[in-house]
């Protein structure tokens, strides 16, 4: 899509606009810890959310989408309420830098993501872009760490999703050709370069043909039950646990959890097992990734899947088949669904000298059982790349 000739034919403007873009990301291993303070990988991959906009002066907002109908609109000045729409991550992304910022300039906009949505932290792209353009056209100088912690805090205290940071840490620190290695308690990272001993590889974004919304569903319960279970866990063990908001795995040692899980409610216990199991998961993926052992890396990225299929107990029936799919699928190293699992994509680690045959066997397999998205069922491969340039 020529964004800027939308942009242009939207707003009757023959200026060229301003542009930020924001990778995607995949995250093979570490799922669902970063909000209970653990370790996660990924990388930033080369494709994106893009936003081409203009300053204005009044403070007005108008914003088109590529991918969704309508338009938003609003005045920095009196931000609205969530209407529970598309256009919620511009005024997220207001309400979060206003608390900090002077904000006198609003914007007009065409924004653009080149994937369909599920799975690729679509949402932490989409507010990053926006906190990002919002900081070009106020003269407002934001660090890496400022980014993510501004794209938090839209999503939680607005947005109200309980997310960590991940998604954003993946699309700001990540370099091409590396893999990042964060520890979310600390923020401390590491990006491990690809070993002299890797073959070549890509990844596969696998869509299920049905698009991923994180609102209504059980995301938010299941960062609960984990919080949950570090809470009770502590309190079994005499550990003074202070607050349920304050709770996490990561202040629980595995000691205390084998020691009392059997006091544990079966859905709590299973969701700390998914925690200890990717804090191991990551440790072993890096020591892999440095090693330039794309099969055991893989081999780790299919026990993560299943962990969140079994363990956490998410994923819809269409990522499941998915799952089983790559499981037996020639040329791919690993796989697992993308993000929370409430449908939308799934990823591979593919040989890319088989791409043509690992697309044509995903698609026959999965239609096998979901002949409803012939038309919506895609394979994309992509690779590697830099984090947003601020």
């Amino acid at each position: 899509m020529d964004i800027t000739a939308e942009f242009k034919k939207k707003f009757h403007t023959e200026e060229k606009p301003l542009c930020v873009y924001c990778p995607y990301r995949i995250a093979p291993i570490g799922a669902h810890s970063d909000y209970q303070h653990g370790l996660i990988s990924g990388f930033a991959i080369n494709h994106g959310v893009e936003i081409h906009f203009l300053p204005t002066e009044d403070g007005s907002v108008e914003i088109y989408s590529g991918n969704f109908e309508g338009a938003t609109k609003f005045s920095v000045y009196e931000l609205p309420q969530r209407c529970f729409e598309w256009g919620d991550f511009a005024k997220a992304a207001f309400v979060s830098l206003k608390r900090m910022f002077k904000i006198e300039k609003g914007l007009k906009g065409y924004i653009y993501g080149d994937l369909p949505v599920g799975g690729l932290s679509s949402s932490a792209a989409v507010l990053i872009s926006y906190i990002a353009a919002i900081s070009k056209i106020n003269n407002i100088s934001l660090t890496k760490a400022q980014v993510i912690d501004f794209a938090l805090y839209a999503e939680h205290d607005y947005l109200e999703m309980n997310v960590g940071k991940m998604d954003q840490s993946c699309e700001v620190y990540s370099k091409k050709d590396h893999l990042l290695y964060l520890d979310t308690l600390t923020d401390e990272y590491k990006l491990i370069p690809t070993s002299e001993n890797m073959p070549p590889y890509e990844f596969a974004v696998i869509f299920s043909g049905k698009e991923r919304k994180l609102a209504n569903t059980a995301f938010n319960s299941r960062v609960d039950e984990a919080k949950a279970a570090a809470f009770a866990l502590r309190a079994f063990a005499d550990i003074p646990y202070g607050s349920f908001k304050d709770s996490y795995m990561r202040d629980v040692p595995r000691e205390i959890f084998d020691a009392y899980k059997d006091r544990l409610p079966a859905a709590w216990r299973r969701r700390a097992e998914h925690f200890y199991g990717e804090f191991s998961r990551v440790q072993r993926g890096a020591k892999a990734w440095k090693n330039g052992d794309i099969n055991e890396f893989g081999k780790i990225m299919f026990e993560s899947g299943h962990s969140s299929i079994y363990n956490w107990e998410t994923g819809s029936p269409e990522l499941k088949t998915l799952y089983e799919i790559m499981l037996k699928c020639d040329g791919i190293y690993g796989g697992r669904f993308s993000g929370a699992g409430f449908n939308g994509s799934s990823v591979a680690l593919i040989d890319p000298a088989k791409k043509e045959s690992i697309a044509a066997f995903l698609r026959e397999e999965y239609l096998k059982v979901y002949p409803q998205y012939d038309k919506e069922f895609s394979v994309h491969f992509c690779k590697t790349a830099d984090g947003i340039e601020l």
